[in-house]
Order: structure tokens, then sequence, then C-alpha cells
């Protein structure tokens, strides 16, 4: 079973979190939506204090395995990057599970990226991955986690920190002498996210990359939901204005 943070009283909020990060990029949001919720956040596998993958799998099947045997659901599910994706293809693949969707940084798993300068900063971290050069692999991962081609001296020093250290732990705990076991996408999942039928809200840093701004409001779109734009912040918006976001997604809980 993931390892999961599991706090407060009321309706169910799970909260996931992005690739190479764990359940402690919530920690703005966790204390303050655990007021009138019941908040879960797990480690999603090859995260945190979940275990580590040695054989296909998928996230989404995780994530409901989890929901099932805590007995939650439906919930209203948010998810940053990777968390959005698996997220999405939650409600695509378990939809009694969900109530409502919150996305920030992707859509469904297997979206296409477009951006040129976003697609070469991809190719240069395939292949510092592939060198195993960690220094490299590192910088490129914070570069697309603040904004591509912003300098790292504008981001709050606290910010940048906490993101360091939960990376620097997943690479650390979970990334093998070998290649890592990658999960295994939803078929199709991209091409079925018009079909959602739930309320759904993208929250979009206006300094992350085209691409990840592109997929969350498609989300929104299809489903006829709402966006949130946060200036000043890159693909970890509610790391970077906290109160703005998690003011937000109370908005979103009551309504």
């Amino acid at each position: 079973m993931l390892s999961h943070v599991d706090r407060g009283t009321g309706p169910p909020v799970v909260l996931l979190h992005g690739g190479a990060l764990d359940h402690r990029l919530w920690d703005p949001q966790i204390a303050a939506l655990a007021r009138t919720h019941r908040v879960i956040a797990p480690d999603l596998r090859g995260h945190g204090a979940s275990p580590t993958p040695t054989a296909p799998f998928r996230h989404v099947d995780d994530v409901a395995a989890l929901l099932r045997h805590l007995d939650v659901g439906p919930a209203a599910v948010a998810g940053v990057s990777l968390g959005a994706s698996v997220a999405v293809d939650l409600a695509l693949e378990a939809p009694e599970l969900v109530t409502a969707l919150v996305v920030s940084g992707a859509g469904a798993s297997g979206a296409e990226f477009r951006d040129p300068a976003t697609l070469d900063l991809l190719a240069r971290w395939a292949a510092a991955e592939q060198a195993r050069d960690r220094a490299l692999w590192t910088a490129i991962f914070l570069e697309l986690g603040f904004g591509v081609g912003r300098p790292l001296a504008d981001v709050a020093p606290d910010v940048l920190a906490h993101v360091r250290r939960m990376t620097d732990d997943t690479l650390d705990h979970h990334v093998p002498d070998g290649a890592p076991v990658l999960p295994t996408p939803v078929p199709g999942a991209t091409a079925r996210v018009p079909t959602l039928r739930l309320p759904v809200l993208a929250v979009v840093g206006l300094l992350d990359s085209p691409d990840h701004r592109r997929m969350a409001r498609e989300v929104a779109q299809a489903a006829g939901g709402r966006v949130v734009e946060v200036p000043g912040a890159g693909h970890y918006p509610n790391l970077e204005h906290p109160a703005l976001v998690t003011g937000a997604l109370q908005a979103f809980l009551r309504a």
C-alpha cells in the first residue's frame, strides 16, 4: 500500500504530488484543508516512503487501491504535474471514486509537448538521465519546475530548498543503478478527456511552460470548468503562492 498522510474529518480530498517529489509538495495546503475535510496525501510509488517499483505498474491503480482500502470515495482529487495526470486518469478509469478534479501543470497522461524550448530542455534532460549525470539532471528538473529560462535566483530560497530536498530524497532512495521501472500510461487518456462529466478547476502558473499551461487548460475547457491563473509562479504555484492557491481550492471545494 502507498505511504500516505491522512488528516482531518469531513468530505475527502486527495492531493497528488509531482514527479520526483512526494506528499510534502502539498505542505502549505494540508493543514488548512484538514480543518474542513479529510485530506489524504499519498506518496506515489517510487516516491517518498512508498515502495520503489520493481515490475510494471500504473499510478492510477495504486491510488484507486489506496482509496478503496481506506474506504474513501468519491473524493475531490487535486494533482500537480504527474499528480494532475494521475488525477485525470483516475477520473477516467475509476469515475466512481472522483467527484471533482483540480489540475495544475499537466493534463491526462500521454499529452503531447509542442513548445520548442521545452522540447529542447526535455531532450537535454533525457540525455542527462542516460549519462547518469545527477547534477545536470537536477538542474534541468529545477528549470522545468520553476520556469524555462527563469533564473533560480528569482525563486524564494525556502521554496527552492524544499523542492531540492524532495528531489534529492527521491534520487537517493528510489533511483537504482540500472534503469528504473517507469509507470505504464493509461491508453488513450488524452483523447478521453472530453468524456469527463464533473467539476474541474485548472490552476495555472503563468511562468510555467506553454505546454504545461495548455494541458491544464484543456482539461478544464473540455469539462466546462474554471481556470485560476497564478502570476509569478512556475510549475508549482501551490508552493510559490500558497495563500492564493489554498483560497482557490477552498472556494472550489465549497462550491
